[in-house]
Protein backbone atom coordinates (compact mmCIF):
# COMPACT_ATOMS: atom_id res chain seq x y z
CA UNK A 1 0.00 0.00 0.00
CA UNK A 2 2.94 2.51 0.83
CA UNK A 3 4.14 1.46 -2.75
CA UNK A 4 0.57 2.67 -4.27
CA UNK A 5 0.50 5.70 -2.71
CA UNK A 6 3.98 6.88 -3.34
CA UNK A 7 3.19 6.18 -7.02
CA UNK A 8 -0.35 8.44 -6.50
CA UNK A 9 1.65 10.89 -4.99
CA UNK A 10 4.40 11.18 -7.67
CA UNK A 11 1.86 10.95 -10.52
CA UNK A 12 -0.52 14.03 -8.41
CA UNK A 13 2.84 15.94 -8.52
CA UNK A 14 3.48 15.35 -12.27
CA UNK A 15 0.30 16.69 -13.12
CA UNK A 16 0.58 19.57 -10.70
CA UNK A 17 3.94 20.53 -12.58
CA UNK A 18 2.22 20.03 -16.14
CA UNK A 19 -0.99 22.08 -15.30
CA UNK A 20 1.52 24.42 -13.49
CA UNK A 21 3.68 24.65 -17.09
CA UNK A 22 0.34 24.92 -19.18
CA UNK A 23 -0.93 27.84 -17.40
CA UNK A 24 2.48 29.69 -17.94
CA UNK A 25 2.83 28.81 -21.34
CA UNK A 26 -0.59 30.29 -21.64
CA UNK A 27 -0.20 33.80 -20.05
CA UNK A 28 3.06 34.24 -21.90
CA UNK A 29 1.61 33.27 -25.33
CA UNK A 30 -0.89 36.08 -23.92
CA UNK A 31 1.91 38.67 -23.54
CA UNK A 32 3.55 37.44 -26.52
CA UNK A 33 0.18 38.21 -29.35
CA UNK A 34 0.78 41.45 -30.88
CA UNK A 35 -2.63 41.91 -32.05
CA UNK A 36 -3.91 44.13 -35.23
CA UNK A 37 -2.31 47.41 -36.63
CA UNK A 38 -5.36 49.43 -35.14
CA UNK A 39 -8.55 48.89 -32.89
CA UNK A 40 -10.66 49.80 -36.03
CA UNK A 41 -13.13 47.38 -37.28
CA UNK A 42 -12.81 47.60 -41.04
CA UNK A 43 -15.98 47.03 -42.04
CA UNK A 44 -17.26 50.18 -40.35
CA UNK A 45 -14.52 52.60 -42.08
CA UNK A 46 -16.30 55.29 -43.83
CA UNK A 47 -13.25 57.27 -44.97
CA UNK A 48 -10.16 56.18 -46.57
CA UNK A 49 -7.12 58.68 -47.40
CA UNK A 50 -3.95 57.28 -49.57
CA UNK A 51 -0.98 58.95 -50.26
CA UNK A 52 1.37 57.53 -52.33
CA UNK A 53 4.94 58.67 -52.83
CA UNK A 54 5.05 61.12 -55.70
CA UNK A 55 1.27 60.79 -56.63
CA UNK A 56 -1.55 63.01 -55.75
CA UNK A 57 -3.66 61.83 -52.56
CA UNK A 58 -7.13 60.59 -53.02
CA UNK A 59 -9.77 60.76 -50.68
CA UNK A 60 -12.60 58.33 -50.26
CA UNK A 61 -16.01 57.67 -48.69
CA UNK A 62 -18.17 55.53 -48.16
CA UNK A 63 -22.05 55.97 -49.09
CA UNK A 64 -25.03 53.78 -48.74
CA UNK A 65 -22.71 50.86 -48.83
CA UNK A 66 -20.38 51.60 -51.71
CA UNK A 67 -17.00 53.62 -52.05
CA UNK A 68 -16.79 56.88 -53.79
CA UNK A 69 -13.15 59.00 -54.58
CA UNK A 70 -14.83 62.44 -53.88
CA UNK A 71 -11.72 64.62 -54.77
CA UNK A 72 -13.87 67.29 -57.02
CA UNK A 73 -16.97 65.71 -58.46
CA UNK A 74 -17.53 62.09 -56.63
CA UNK A 75 -16.83 59.26 -58.53
CA UNK A 76 -17.55 55.35 -57.85
CA UNK A 77 -15.00 53.82 -56.82
CA UNK A 78 -13.97 49.75 -57.01
CA UNK A 79 -15.88 48.49 -53.82
CA UNK A 80 -13.53 45.29 -53.57
CA UNK A 81 -10.02 47.68 -53.82
CA UNK A 82 -10.73 49.81 -51.10
CA UNK A 83 -12.55 47.29 -48.72
CA UNK A 84 -8.79 45.48 -49.22
CA UNK A 85 -7.31 49.22 -47.79
CA UNK A 86 -10.17 49.18 -44.89
CA UNK A 87 -9.36 45.55 -43.81
CA UNK A 88 -5.29 46.92 -43.35
CA UNK A 89 -7.10 48.18 -39.90
CA UNK A 90 -7.26 44.57 -38.88
CA UNK A 91 -3.91 43.20 -40.37
CA UNK A 92 -2.01 40.61 -38.30
CA UNK A 93 1.02 42.53 -36.43
CA UNK A 94 4.09 40.20 -36.51
CA UNK A 95 5.83 42.47 -33.84
CA UNK A 96 5.85 45.59 -32.41
CA UNK A 97 8.90 48.16 -31.18
CA UNK A 98 8.90 51.97 -30.25
CA UNK A 99 9.86 54.31 -32.83
CA UNK A 100 12.70 55.54 -30.89
CA UNK A 101 14.40 51.87 -31.23
CA UNK A 102 14.63 53.23 -34.86
CA UNK A 103 16.09 55.55 -37.03
CA UNK A 104 13.40 55.94 -39.27
CA UNK A 105 15.40 57.21 -42.18
CA UNK A 106 16.78 53.70 -42.43
CA UNK A 107 13.41 52.21 -42.96
CA UNK A 108 11.85 54.50 -45.24
CA UNK A 109 9.92 56.09 -42.86
CA UNK A 110 10.81 59.82 -43.07
CA UNK A 111 9.75 60.03 -46.34
CA UNK A 112 6.77 57.00 -46.40
CA UNK A 113 5.95 54.96 -49.62
CA UNK A 114 2.51 55.30 -48.78
CA UNK A 115 0.39 56.85 -45.95
CA UNK A 116 -2.94 55.34 -45.63
CA UNK A 117 -4.99 57.00 -43.13
CA UNK A 118 -8.69 54.84 -42.07
CA UNK A 119 -11.30 57.27 -40.66
CA UNK A 120 -8.51 59.75 -39.58
CA UNK A 121 -5.99 56.94 -38.32
CA UNK A 122 -3.07 57.61 -39.67
CA UNK A 123 -0.53 54.78 -41.11
CA UNK A 124 2.91 55.26 -42.64
CA UNK A 125 4.40 52.06 -44.75
CA UNK A 126 8.28 52.13 -44.62
CA UNK A 127 10.38 50.17 -46.25
CA UNK A 128 10.35 46.09 -46.72
CA UNK A 129 12.17 44.43 -44.05
CA UNK A 130 15.29 42.31 -44.74
CA UNK A 131 13.70 39.28 -42.55
CA UNK A 132 11.32 38.91 -44.97
CA UNK A 133 8.25 39.28 -47.41
CA UNK A 134 7.18 42.50 -44.59
CA UNK A 135 6.65 45.86 -44.50
CA UNK A 136 7.23 48.53 -41.53
CA UNK A 137 4.25 51.10 -40.50
CA UNK A 138 4.54 53.54 -38.40
CA UNK A 139 1.08 53.72 -36.10
CA UNK A 140 1.77 56.56 -33.22
CA UNK A 141 5.17 55.89 -31.56
CA UNK A 142 5.18 52.36 -32.64
CA UNK A 143 6.71 50.73 -35.42
CA UNK A 144 4.60 47.24 -36.50
CA UNK A 145 5.92 44.59 -39.12
CA UNK A 146 3.20 43.62 -41.16
CA UNK A 147 2.95 41.42 -44.34
CA UNK A 148 3.70 42.75 -47.79
CA UNK A 149 -0.39 42.04 -48.41
CA UNK A 150 -1.34 45.13 -46.83
CA UNK A 151 0.82 47.73 -48.72
CA UNK A 152 -0.71 50.05 -50.34
CA UNK A 153 -0.60 50.58 -54.02
CA UNK A 154 -1.11 52.61 -56.88
CA UNK A 155 -4.92 53.00 -57.07
CA UNK A 156 -4.70 53.20 -60.91
CA UNK A 157 -7.82 50.22 -61.05
CA UNK A 158 -9.34 51.78 -57.90
CA UNK A 159 -12.14 53.59 -59.83
CA UNK A 160 -14.95 52.72 -62.09
CA UNK A 161 -16.71 54.55 -64.98
CA UNK A 162 -20.52 54.19 -64.33
CA UNK A 163 -20.67 56.68 -67.65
Amino acid sequence: MRRAARQRSILLLIVAVLLVAAVWQSRRDEQDETGTLTALDPSTISRITLALSGASTLHYEKRDGHWWRVDGAPVRAVDGRLAELADTAAAHVLSWRPASDFKLAKIGLSNPQAVLTLDGQSLAFGESSVTGPQHYVLVGQRVALISDRYMPHSPAAAVVNLH
